[in-house]
């Protein structure tokens, strides 16, 4: 095959852009390659144009699969440094920092199965400033996915922070639909409890509370860092999309809360199937306890009959066994009286 004839952008973007969009203020979003978004880039900084949060700005996402993306991303959009930092970081907590004059932001989306043990939580880091807001994961994300769902019906956004507000409702979406399935199976569960069919839950339950404590750990937005962000927001942050912000802070506060009374009911429910099983292995303990103790007359007579030596009683009386039979089972009807004597305390 002759070089030049396969373009080796087929498919894609040369650069791992997935997806461009460029918003206009009165008109519907329009997609945008990667050198139309540096042209409009530079032009746009190089004019100074616009008040904070109402002009035009764009959004890129990339794909950080692609071996040149951030390389491209270093060289071209003139990011901070802190940005290309946090993606090489251990933690991947939720959060929102200010780094003038952009915000750096870390996001987790799910792919949640409550059939398996096992659940998938990938990362969205995104940057933004005012007249851009840069996203870029190594998986796809749903929420990405929601979000250019309404970007290309024609929801309309004012400004990069706006977008990123949508991302954490979608997210928070994404939690209260995680705790609805998680409520539905703990309720067959608790009935199984109550109707005494204890089955495998235990194992079911710890798996669902091991779920939901690493969401808890990994969506819970830092607290530290969006206080600092309401109470000192970048000049460019209009007032509305501020308090869009806080209205997103709060109602993911609430998932949270919910998802955290989710897993202290799961805690209680499983106090309660171990004491039932502790109860099931008492119970049994003592109904081998009682076999024993009743048993435990005619094993001592047994033992002494056995015996081959001589003088043994009764050997020759024509009723021995008789006696025999008598003295065991008032011997054993003694030890049983004592046993479920015990047991009534």
């Amino acid at each position: 095959m002759q070089p030049g004839i396969v373009d080796p952008g087929y498919g894609s973007d040369p650069v791992g852009l997935v997806n461009g969009y460029l918003f206009t203020p009165g008109q519907p979003a329009r997609e945008i390659g990667s050198a139309d978004a540096l042209d409009w880039l530079a032009r746009t900084r190089a004019a100074e144009q616009g008040s904070p949060g109402g002009d035009a700005f764009l959004w890129l996402h990339f794909n950080l699969s692609h071996s040149a993306c951030e390389r491209w991303m270093k060289a071209r959009l003139a990011l901070p440094e802190d940005f290309f930092e946090s993606l090489r970081q251990g933690s991947h907590s939720t959060r929102i920092e200010r780094q003038d004059p952009a915000l750096l932001a870390v996001v987790n989306d799910v792919i949640y199965n409550f059939g398996v043990s096992s659940n998938d939580i990938s990362t969205l880091w995104a940057c933004a400033d005012r007249c851009l807001l840069v996203t870029a994961r190594a998986k796809p994300l749903r929420s990405i996915d929601k979000l250019r769902a309404a970007v290309r019906r024609g929801e309309g956004f004012r400004s990069p922070l706006d977008l990123l507000v949508h991302l954490l409702r979608d997210q928070a979406d994404v939690l209260v639909q995680i705790v609805r399935e998680t409520g539905i199976g703990v309720d067959r569960i608790e009935d199984q409890l109550l109707a005494q069919r204890l089955q495998a839950n235990r194992a079911d339950l710890g798996a669902m509370r091991r779920g939901l404590v690493r969401l808890q750990r990994l969506l819970a937005p830092e607290p530290g860092a969006m206080f600092r962000l309401l109470n000192r927001p970048p000049a460019w942050i209009r007032d509305d999309d501020l308090q869009e912000l806080r209205e997103a802070t709060e109602e993911f506060s609430l998932v949270l809360n919910d998802l955290a009374a989710m897993v202290e009911r799961i805690k209680l429910l499983q106090e309660e199937i171990a004491a039932k099983l502790n109860e099931q292995t008492n119970r049994t303990l003592f109904t081998l306890t009682l076999v024993t103790v009743l048993a435990l007359p005619i094993n001592i007579v047994a033992g002494f009959f056995g015996m081959n030596v001589g003088g043994i009683p009764l050997a020759e009386h024509p009723h021995g066994f008789w006696i025999l039979v008598a003295l065991v089972a008032t011997f054993t009807v003694l030890a049983g009286r004592w046993a479920f004597r015990k047991e009534g305390p």
